[in-house]
């Protein structure tokens, strides 16, 4: 559905609804002409009134389904707030038709009824709430093939539906109200093997396997919080389908939130400079007597440049959807039981800083970065699915306004070079990964491969490029 959405006139003596909150009841009162009062979860203090929560309201609807194409009944969610409701300022700058309304999008959400169930569980709103809380403290959107890892059960209990996808609705779609454009983004339940799935290739690629199967949310993706299987139990296909997609296309994250940070240091001088200790270029290991915690001091910097660096990071380092605590930090663990130390977004190439913006360039002798598990544990991702396919990855730490930069040889507007391949420009690094470095790399890391498995602390050095990598342990960060 994607359509002018029409104002219904009300009686006299009513008050008057919204204009563009009117034009989203229009549209789904269309789609559910025989609910046109359905249950409705409310702000009772609205957000513009000093309300902790965004929406103003979500909608639950009953959706029939069409059990002949195998789409099951199920409950069907819909926010309103994020987009423009009122078109007089009090919340989103008024934009006019044609332009985004708000931050140009709504929620839904659709899930599987369960037998004998009446009504609509409430958990799925506190998750939107949670989602929309993200979007207005970091003035990110959510799109399309967007993932967040979410790191627990949606509904807090012992599923394995712990993560989500972003899709378009498929019967909402887009509607034109009075104060510009609303899209439809449904949240897609799914297990971790598709969101690392997702993570390595891209959330579209995976949103068409499941789309595919009427097991884990067929053609319109309707999350089953009782889903035993992941996609690729369902259909022993789609492994090698994603193994082909990352193999050919890559990943299309570019960039997380992590706790990470790096140290100008001289690694010769903290290794043996002879004798059987010293580690030749392809050794995964840290020789005896390397010092695990070397102190890491960021950059200092002012009040100013750490607003230009948070303006800059929003503008273009990640293209930014960069924000959830790996959606950014408006998410803290007060929000939700479960952490979200590490939500992921997709995006498209990096977005430079202007060379302008920021001071203090610095460039490095030699190079530790420390990374805690959950970080380090993407490094696979970010050589194989990004730097060996000509593309970047940023970690932005969690821990301030600090943000390393991984780049291949062809990436373009980078301040680092073949002759000065660790530079710093503010809390800003970037680390210039050479061909041959990353096939060094990539067979470094496939101690990923079993985490369980592997000893912490892990140190990787590669003593040419003067180069050192430790990963540390969650909970030490």
């Amino acid at each position: 559905m994607n359509e002018d959405c029409n104002v219904r006139v009300r009686p006299p003596g009513f008050p008057p609804t919204p204009l563009g909150l009117e034009a989203l009841y229009s549209l789904c009162r269309r789609l559910y002409p025989d609910q046109p009062n359905p249950l409705q979860v409310t702000a009772v203090v609205k957000y513009w009134l000093g309300g902790p929560d965004p929406l103003d309201y979500i909608s639950m609807y009953t959706n029939p389904g069409i059990p002949e194409q195998n789409i099951p009944p199920h409950w069907h969610y819909i926010s309103f707030g994020l987009s423009d409701l009122h078109g007089d300022g009090r919340v989103h700058e008024v934009t006019g038709p044609g332009n985004p309304s708000g931050f140009g999008f709504e929620l839904s959400f659709r899930l599987k009824k369960e037998p004998g169930e009446t009504a609509p569980p409430t958990w799925p709103a506190a998750m939107m709430q949670a989602l929309a809380k993200y979007v207005f403290g970091s003035a990110n959107t959510l799109c399309a093939g967007d993932h967040v890892s979410w790191h627990c059960a949606l509904d807090n209990s012992e599923s394995r539906i712990q993560h989500m996808l972003m899709a378009i609705d498929p019967q909402l779609g887009a509607c034109h109200t009075p104060f510009g454009v609303v899209q439809f983004i449904q949240i897609v339940g799914i297990c971790t093997e598709e969101l690392q799935a997702a993570q390595h290739w891209n959330g579209t690629g995976i949103l068409e396997i499941l789309r595919r199967l009427p097991g884990a949310g067929g053609q319109w993706l309707i999350t089953d919080m009782r889903r035993g299987e992941s996609m690729f139990e369902l259909d022993l296909s789609a492994q090698e389908e994603v193994d082909q997609g990352i193999e050919t296309e890559g990943s299309n994250l570019s960039g997380v939130s992590a706790r990470c940070n790096w140290t100008d240091v001289d690694l010769q001088a903290i290794l043996p400079t002879s004798g059987d200790d010293y580690p030749d270029e392809d050794s995964n290991d840290c020789p005896d007597g390397f010092d695990h915690s070397v102190s890491v001091v960021l950059p200092s910097i002012s009040e100013r440049e750490s607003r230009q660096i948070k303006a800059a990071l929003r503008k273009g380092l990640l293209n930014t959807k960069l924000g959830h605590p790996h959606m950014g930090r408006a998410l803290d663990d007060n929000e939700n039981i479960c952490k979200k130390e590490l939500y992921e977004t997709s995006s498209t190439e990096l977005g430079v800083l202007e060379s302008t913006e920021l001071l203090r360039t610095k460039q490095l002798a030699g190079l530790h970065l420390t990374f805690n598990l959950e970080a380090g544990s993407l490094l696979p991702l970010a050589i194989k699915g990004r730097i060996k396919h000509g593309r970047h990855f940023t970690f932005k730490t969690v821990l301030g306004d600090s943000a390393i930069t991984l780049v291949a040889p062809t990436v373009t507007g980078t301040f680092v070079d073949a002759e000065h391949p660790y530079v710093s420009r503010g809390p800003w690094l970037q680390v210039l990964i050479p061909d041959d470095l990353a096939d060094e790399m990539s067979d470094s890391f496939e101690v990923f491969t079993n985490l369980d498995e592997l000893e912490l602390p892990k140190t990787f050095f590669w003593p040419i490029h003067k180069l050192s990598i430790t990963i540390i342990e969650d909970k030490i960060f």
